[in-house]
């Protein structure tokens, strides 16, 4: 298997995980959901569904094209909890608040690779 499949395959399973653990792990991702959303249970659920969803469908040659460019319109819709996350820890001081500053350019590098496999 060529390496562009193997780091296919390994980003697939990390979007079905992350996914997955929207609902495992429901409470960590309410806490970083900016209060101006409404809806906030839903959103967390629709998010992981979606996670899920696409990384499933990067599997498919046929569709791996439009997953990926929906996993980069959800990494971009994301991003603002990843922004309030970082806020948050700035003020409550947390000692994680390293993490939520490492996750804002990560956000990129994910939307990079993605990016990747947006062609056929």
């Amino acid at each position: 298997m060529e390496m562009k499949n193997r780091i296919l395959y390994i980003m697939a399973f990390l979007y079905i995980g992350a996914g997955i653990m929207h609902f495992l792990r429901t409470d960590t991702f309410l806490k970083i959901m900016p209060p101006f959303l409404p809806f906030p249970l839903q959103l967390v659920y629709i998010s992981g569904v979606c996670e899920i969803v696409f990384g499933t469908m990067l599997f498919f040659q046929v569709v791996r094209p439009v997953a990926a460019w929906l996993i980069i319109l959800l990494l971009i819709a994301v991003f603002p909890a990843n922004i309030y996350m970082a806020i948050d820890f700035y003020h409550t001081h947390n000692p994680f608040l390293w993490v939520a500053l490492l996750r804002l350019p990560l956000q990129f590098l994910l939307i990079w690779w993605a990016w990747v496999y947006t062609a056929k």
